[in-house]
């Protein structure tokens, strides 16, 4: 090897470890810049993480940092499309606060995982109402129908609270608000209790002669979750029985009286969110909170 030829070797070999050496540092201050975690953003606000599922809440996290610009506090929305994910995410302090559950699921995820979370505030609540293409009323129920609800645990234990409180069956009161098809005491049209992908329900209600599923996916194929069910459950959050579904903030337990945290609540519990959300969203998702 000719001495040339090792004198240019070394000098790539220097100028790689330069290019090197800068992006670490250009890469380094992009991560520090995008997790600041003093909360402070570069316009002086403080800034907390939301996270939610999907963009269907965007505008009501719009609405809330209206609310809160007088607080020099920013909601910095992240989306997310999975809520266990997101949940680990809240447990871990990636994620200030998310927005996406209610108390049900909540529990279960706090139960089963021990996390440390805690809800801080209600936002609102969807309906869970029985559908239908073939008849008009759960009484034109006939003996073995077919009924789709969702495959999920919490929702399905939501749903079949919603067949027994419409008279057609009824589970086993130890099971409280998340029973299973096995928790089914009675059943006297022997009804075929079938669990189905809840965002494919509406679409495969042809197959079955009713289905419950989600007002988000009831509202994706077209149809009115107030006006187009067979059977709905008044939402009225004073009900004992509408408690566990209500959906919340949640945030970490070492964190429930964060004081900027509560501004946000308190920004999400305004009149002009509450008619947003009245005005927006007409009747899939109900405001679960006075202002």
């Amino acid at each position: 090897m000719s001495q040339k030829s090792s004198h240019n070797k070394k000098k790539v070999a220097s100028l790689s470890a330069i290019l090197v050496a800068i992006l670490v540092v250009v890469l380094g201050f992009i991560i520090v810049s995008g997790h600041n975690k003093s909360g402070e953003s570069a316009k002086g606000k403080k800034v907390v993480t939301v996270g939610i599922i999907g963009s269907n809440d965007v505008p009501i996290w719009k609405q809330v940092n209206k609310e809160l610009a007088s607080k020099h506090i920013y909601a910095d929305v992240k989306v997310f499309s999975d809520g266990e994910a997101l949940n680990q995410a809240t447990n871990s302090g990636q994620i200030d606060i998310n927005s996406f559950q209610h108390y049900a699921f909540l529990h279960q995820e706090v139960s089963q995982k021990n996390y440390k979370l805690t809800a801080i505030g209600n936002t609102y609540i969807q309906p869970l109402n029985i559908y239908s293409k073939k008849i008009k009323n759960v009484k034109d129920l006939k003996e073995g129908d077919k009924i789709a609800i969702p495959n999920n645990p919490t929702n399905a234990g939501r749903a079949l609270k919603v067949l027994e409180k419409a008279g057609l069956i009824k589970t086993n009161p130890a099971k409280g608000y998340s029973p299973t098809v096995s928790d089914i005491t009675s059943n006297p049209k022997k009804l075929q209790i079938i669990e189905v992908d809840p965002a494919a329900i509406i679409k495969l209600l042809p197959n079955f002669a009713a289905g419950i599923t989600n007002s988000n996916f009831v509202q994706a194929n077209h149809l009115n979750p107030a006006k187009d069910s067979i059977f709905a459950i008044a939402p009225n959050i004073n009900d004992s029985y509408n408690k566990p579904w209500i959906n919340i903030l949640v945030t970490k337990t070492s964190e429930e009286n964060n004081k900027t945290y509560k501004e946000v609540v308190n920004a999400y519990h305004s009149k002009a969110v509450y008619d947003l959300i009245e005005k927006e969203y007409k009747g899939v998702s109900l405001p679960a909170f006075k202002y």
